[in-house]
């Protein structure tokens, strides 16, 4: 059987693609755990600079597998409710959250459907490529359900309170343009993996302590006083500044070279 999630290393960029092609990349209880365990094998591996989170097929992803649910696999959605390994998601969160909890910038290429959990997923990324002709929606509403794998503080930090509720209340699908005009995605792309994969490179080239720490300020960002904000910053900048990685930085700017850094330990 063809492995739900592939993942695949080159040059500090880790190639993550969602893999049931079949059913749209839909989520059931082996695709939740494959992604969740996806997202601890990329974080375990120290050589990953940046990730491109994409899907296979003709989207990526269409959510949960509705048919897989009413069909007698309710069994694997036991797992949804529990918190495991001192995680502060369950398995459905998680799927989503360890895009934004990795250390390293994540991007997504979205192409086709991102919807319900597809796109929670997505938000979970650093960063959003998204086809033109994308369809994108927040649709659990459709089925009398609400958002429940992250999505609602996402969507709050990237589009807004009030664009928010809109967005679930209605289920309604937006596709490219208008998920770049809300906020939901950063840029429009014909080729959105191709152009994710560009930036990782290019992401990949930097400092990587310089990225990490970076990411991890901005993911705070709002969330405790700024009083400890500030003290982080202080701290994670202390540690930057004459670190062999730091100063290979400028002796490659200088001498008009590519960087050669070393992965963080």
């Amino acid at each position: 059987m063809e492995p739900r999630v592939t993942i695949e290393v080159n040059d500090g960029v880790a190639d993550v693609r969602l893999n049931r092609p079949d059913k749209l990349n839909a989520l059931d209880g082996e695709m939740f755990r494959a992604i969740a365990d996806a997202g601890d094998e990329v974080a375990a591996d120290r050589s990953v600079r940046a990730v491109v989170l994409s899907g296979v097929g003709r989207g990526f992803c269409a959510g949960l597998d509705i048919e897989s649910f009413l069909g007698g696999g309710g069994g694997d959605f036991d797992l949804l409710g529990g918190r495991t390994d001192g995680r502060i998601a369950n398995l459905a969160q998680q799927v989503a959250y360890t895009w934004t909890s990795l250390p390293v910038p994540v991007i997504a290429a979205v192409h086709g459907v991102a919807l319900g959990g597809g796109i929670q997923i997505a938000l979970g990324a650093d960063i959003r490529f998204v086809a033109p002709d994308a369809k994108l929606s927040v649709l659990e509403v459709r089925w009398g359900l609400l958002p429940d794998m992250t999505g609602v503080q996402s969507l709050v930090r990237l589009v807004g309170l009030d664009r928010a509720k809109e967005l679930a209340f209605t289920g309604r699908f937006i596709d490219g343009a208008e998920a770049v005009e809300l906020g939901v995605a950063t840029h429009v792309s014909e080729d959105p993996y191709r152009d994710a994969h560009v930036l990782a490179r290019e992401i990949a080239g930097k400092n990587p302590q310089a990225i990490r720490g970076m990411k991890a300020l901005f993911n705070d960002a709002g969330t405790r006083p700024l009083s400890e904000s500030f003290r982080e910053e202080t701290r994670l900048m202390t540690g930057l500044i004459g670190s062999p990685n730091q100063l290979e930085a400028v002796s490659a700017f200088l001498e008009k070279r590519p960087p050669v850094f070393t992965d963080p330990e």
